[in-house]
C-alpha cells in the first residue's frame, strides 16, 4: 500500500491509488451523509488496492460523531436498503445466518459480538413455534462464534460447522475494521459482496468468510473503530508540510516517524476514549438496519415477538 498506510476502507484505497484502471465509482450525497460504490472489476485494479475484486458501498456520515439520534434512525434505513439491494431477491422462505465476528471482551473489538446480540431470531419459532407468527416470517439466526485466543477453535471452522448444519441461504458478518482516519471512527459503515478476513485490521489475519470458502453468498458490514499509529503521524507530518511548505524532507520524516512507532511500541493502534459508547451506538445502527432489511414489512411483528 502507498506509505505503508493501512485500511480496510476500499474507499481509502482508492482514495491513496486515484490513477488505477479497472474500477468504476459512483457518488450519492443527501442530507446528512454520503453513498460511494465502488467496483473492482480487474484483478490487476485488485492487486494494486489490496481489495477482492467486488462492490465496495461505503455509507459516510461525519455528523454521526455527534450522536444525533434522527441521523442513526437514517442511517440504519439507507444501509437497510443496501443490505437488500445487495442481498438481491432473496426468498422469503430463505434461512440467513448473522455472524458477528470479534472479541466481545475487547471493546474496540466488540462490534461483531455486539450486533449478533440485536438480530432479530426467528429460525427458532419458524421450527418449533409457527403458529406464534402472525404469518410465516424469515428465518434468521446469529452467532458470534468468539476468537482463536478465546476458544481455541479458528472462527472460521465454527462458522463452517454452523453453515453445514443450518444451510444458509445468505451470510451476513460483521467485524470491525481499521481506517487510516480517524474522523472516520463511528462515522463510516463498509458494506461489501466481497467477504471479509477477521483480524484483517489489526494485522492478524484468520481464513476468510467469502463465497468461495462457503458456497453462499456473503454480505460484510464493518465499522472503522482503530487507526493505526503510524498513520496518524503520518498524516500529521502530510498537514505540517502542507502548511509550512516544507515538501522536501517530507517522506523521509514519514518514513522516521513509522520506524520510531514500530521500534518503540510495535503495531500500535489507537481508539478513541469513547470508544464504548461509539460501539454501542453503531451496533445498534447495524442491527437495526439487518432487522430492516431481512423482515421488511414484517419488523414491527417481529420486532413485537422478540423484544
Amino acid at each position: 500500500m502507498a506509505n505503508s498506510i493501512y485500511t480496510d476502507l476500499a474507499m481509502e484505497s482508492r482514495e491513496l491509488n486515484p490513477d488505477i484502471k479497472g474500477v468504476t465509482e459512483q457518488t450519492e450525497e443527501t442530507e446528512g451523509y454520503a453513498v460511494s460504490r465502488i467496483k473492482i472489476e480487474t484483478d490487476e485494479a485488485a492487486r494494486k488496492l489490496e481489495k477482492p475484486m467486488g462492490l465496495y458501498v461505503t455509507l459516510d456520515a461525519p455528523a454521526l460523531a455527534s450522536r444525533p439520534l434522527p441521523l442513526f434512525e437514517e442511517v440504519s434505513k439507507a444501509l437497510a436498503e443496501e443490505i437488500a439491494h445487495m442481498a438481491g431477491s432473496l426468498p422469503d422462505r430463505a434461512t440467513v445466518l448473522v455472524v458477528g465476528l470479534g472479541n466481545r471482551a475487547i471493546t474496540p473489538d466488540s462490534l461483531g459480538p455486539r450486533v449478533a446480540e440485536r438480530i432479530y431470531v426467528t429460525r427458532h419459532i419458524n421450527e418449533y413455534m409457527p403458529e406464534a407468527l402472525p404469518r410465516p416470517v424469515r428465518s434468521v439466526c446469529s452467532v458470534a462464534p468468539g476468537v482463536l485466543g478465546v476458544t481455541g477453535v479458528e472462527t472460521m471452522e465454527i462458522v463452517r460447522g454452523v453453515t453445514e448444519h443450518i444451510k444458509p441461504d445468505l451470510i451476513i458478518a460483521i467485524d470491525a475494521l481499521a481506517s487510516r482516519r480517524a474522523a472516520r471512527i463511528s462515522t463510516t459503515i463498509q458494506l461489501t459482496d466481497t467477504g471479509i478476513s477477521p483480524g484483517s485490521g489489526v494485522g492478524n489475519t484468520r481464513k476468510g468468510l467469502n463465497s468461495q470458502a462457503f458456497g453462499v453468498p456473503v454480505i460484510a458490514i464493518g465499522v472503522p473503530m482503530v487507526v493505526h499509529a503510524a498513520t496518524i503521524s503520518q498524516e500529521v507530518i502530510s498537514l505540517i508540510a502542507d502548511k509550512t511548505g516544507l515538501h522536501g524532507d517530507e517522506e523521509k520524516l514519514r518514513d522516521l516517524a513509522a520506524q520510531v512507532i514500530s521500534e518503540s511500541l510495535g503495531p500500535l493502534v489507537v481508539t478513541p476514549k469513547d470508544i464504548d459508547a461509539i460501539a454501542e451506538d453503531m451496533s445498534r445502527v447495524i442491527a437495526d438496519a439487518i432487522n430492516l432489511a431481512l423482515f421488511k414489512t414484517d419488523y414491527e411483528d417481529v420486532r413485537m415477538l422478540i423484544a
